[in-house]
């Protein structure tokens, strides 16, 4: 198991924990869950460098890298769903999403053929991560400053047909790459 391989692990242990340390009442356990957030993010981060300068890239590596991403968004994007951000229906649609294009990459790794990432997945993946980011600074901020006018504006954006649009787009975008798998796969094996 090479370290490009294990930081992935890291990152896919790292996902739940994320989400259980928010979850716990108490402003401590919500910075440290964002700052667990933020390393996770950065181990992806990390072990594409590593991998690339010393040329440890791997089957497995190819295959775990963006899984873990995807645990990771998933985690986060079930988080908001649970704080009543996300509508279940984007949620369902971004998680199955992932769901199947893993278990499309496993097929593949066992048919002894390498699915390899998409541009427009990695593009996808930013985004997201871009947004959690984003609303996870937010959560932040009306829990550190809550009788600022900072937290009304906040609160408003959460709740704002802005917030659900961004959301949208990052579902269609999520949804449009599984299908560009589901075309490239159907392209190469007929």
């Amino acid at each position: 198991m090479t370290y490009p391989n294990q930081l992935s692990l890291l990152r896919i242990i790292l996902a739940p924990v994320f989400l259980v340390l928010y979850m716990i009442d108490g402003m401590f356990y919500k910075e440290i869950a964002i700052a667990v957030f933020f390393v996770a993010v950065l181990t992806d981060w990390y072990d594409g460098v590593i991998a690339r300068r010393y040329g440890m890239t791997s089957r497995l590596g190819v295959f775990l890298d963006p899984l873990a991403d995807k645990v990771l968004t998933s985690f986060a994007f079930l988080l908001f769903y649970i704080i009543g951000i996300m509508p279940l229906w984007m949620l369902i649609v971004i998680i199955v999403r992932d769901i199947g294009i893993t278990l499309l990459r496993s097929l593949q790794e066992y048919k002894g053929k390498t699915l390899p990432t998409k541009f427009s997945a990695k593009v996808k993946t930013f985004i997201q991560m871009s947004y959690i980011f984003l609303i996870l600074l937010i959560l932040l901020m009306i829990e550190l400053f809550p009788q600022s006018e900072i937290v009304k504006i906040s609160e408003g954006f959460l709740n704002s047909d802005l917030n659900y649009v961004l959301l949208f787009g990052i579902t269609i975008i999520t949804l449009y790459t599984g299908l560009q798998y589901l075309f490239d796969l159907r392209k190469y094996s007929g």
